[in-house]
């Protein structure tokens, strides 16, 4: 009873802002909007169809696109963000604490001028291309491109993927790895067969938390992509705001997103039982 009473809290919270959105959500993906036979000129009546969710396998080209950049961005996290969680994991505890506050203070700042920052950054006389023309090179063509999206996804995200690292990475104990030596393992034995799969929870973690955001963000492909990379977040955002507003195929999109991200979710869930097992094993 104690338990139960301890819940209710957190099981309303998942009710009112989780569960009920979600059928709100599902409810505008099934149903769509019909002129009335014999009604008065314009009146329209809500029906239920499944015309919004067919009409989704035609922006299959823009969720390629996100999925694939979220993918790219998700992958460069990892390989920066792995070396930088261990090497704070293992450091003393001022030196954990002052680098973490580095990785974390950008993260006080508003998502959308550090965006912004970054458009002053990669701009065709911005400050990068000013500093080649010190050297007599350049301009080069930095924004507006697949890359300044990737980029901006990494470095908005990036604290995302440490966090979780250093967490677990934290809690692997310098006697185990001391010990992976004295048995004859060399470096590259104690990352492959030690530090690494006692990480897997913390890479997974991770990615979740990287490539959901990134395959349905849309501020960063709009400034950074200038408009020439539509991401699905960009998609979804001009059915509700845009001209072509349609909040009900917009509702379908997400849905469809919604459902995309948990498959992947899922297999790769799978996909790592088998290194969390053999770290378990050592």
């Amino acid at each position: 009873m104690k338990g139960t009473k301890t819940a209710f809290p957190y099981t309303l919270w998942m009710v009112i802002f989780i569960i009920v959105p979600l059928i709100l959500v599902a409810g505008f993906a099934l149903t769509g909007q019909v002129t009335a036979e014999g009604g008065a000129d314009g009146e329209t009546v809500t029906v239920i169809t499944l015309e919004n969710i067919s009409r989704v396998g035609q922006f299959a080209p823009v969720l390629l696109r996100s999925v694939h950049l979220a993918a790219v961005a998700t992958v460069i996290c990892l390989v920066i963000c792995y070396p930088i969680a261990y090497i704070i994991s293992r450091g003393g505890s001022i030196h954990k604490r002052t680098l973490l506050m580095l990785i974390i203070l950008p993260m006080w700042m508003n998502f959308l001028l550090r965006t912004y920052a970054w458009m002053t950054l990669l701009e065709n006389n911005g400050l990068i291309n000013r500093f080649f023309g010190l050297f007599g090179i350049g301009p080069f063509s930095m924004i507006n491109t697949g890359g300044a999206v990737i980029l901006g996804m990494v470095y908005n995200f990036m604290p995302f993927m440490i966090l979780p690292l250093y967490a677990v990475m934290t809690k692997i104990d310098v006697t185990t790895l001391e010990a992976a030596r004295d048995l004859g393992a060399d470096g590259m034995g104690v990352f492959t067969k030690v530090i690494l799969p006692m990480s897997v929870p913390g890479i997974k973690t991770g990615i979740t938390m990287v490539f959901v955001p990134a395959v349905s963000t849309f501020i960063i492909s709009r400034m950074l992509g200038g408009g020439g990379f539509l991401l699905i977040g960009d998609l979804i955002d001009l059915q509700f705001l845009g001209n072509a507003y349609n909040p009900h195929l917009g509702a379908a999109i997400s849905l469809f997103l919604m459902v995309i991200i948990l498959l992947c979710m899922s297999i790769f869930n799978q996909f790592g039982s088998e290194e969390e097992m053999e770290g378990a094993l050592l």
